[in-house]
């Protein structure tokens, strides 16, 4: 990690990376908007899962993982309805955050739009969606709603 130096900060505090999940959200969100087919994001084991559910759930076409050096990027197509310009994925909604966690046990686990979405959560059994949390009776940390 990069060392940073600047007026008020220990000289040895370093840099913390970006929040990941947000931003595979986020991008996702931005090239729906403007029509754009595919979004590369930096590949962490977290956004990996989160686009592997993704794909399972139908809301993207395609995940595929990149490499170009040492640094590895996550490419997702989006999928879109047949003869129109909409996305399946139409809204996403990161939930837990790095300044504030949200925790829910499986009973009170939030069901998105009666069911009809997804809130993807982590658990002590790895990246999981709402209804197998809810079937292997864990809770966890919620990511993210998508619908």
């Amino acid at each position: 990690m990069p060392f940073i130096s600047r007026p008020g900060i220990p000289k040895n505090s370093f840099v913390m990376g970006n929040d990941t999940i947000a931003n595979l959200i986020t991008s996702i969100r931005n090239a729906d908007m403007v029509e754009k087919g595919t979004v590369r994001v930096t590949a962490t084991n977290i956004t990996k899962n989160i686009g592997r559910i993704l794909l399972r759930e139908g809301f993207i076409e395609d995940v595929r993982e990149h490499q170009e050096g040492q640094k590895s990027f996550l490419i997702s197509t989006s999928k879109y309805w047949r003869r129109k310009k909409r996305t399946y994925m139409t809204t996403s909604k990161r939930t837990s955050k790095p300044g504030l966690r949200i925790y829910s046990n499986y009973r009170e686990i939030p069901k998105v739009l009666g069911g009809m979405g997804i809130v993807i959560l982590s658990t002590s059994q790895g990246i999981l969606t709402d209804r197998e949390a809810r079937q292997k009776k864990i809770g966890g940390e919620i990511l993210c709603y998508v619908w």
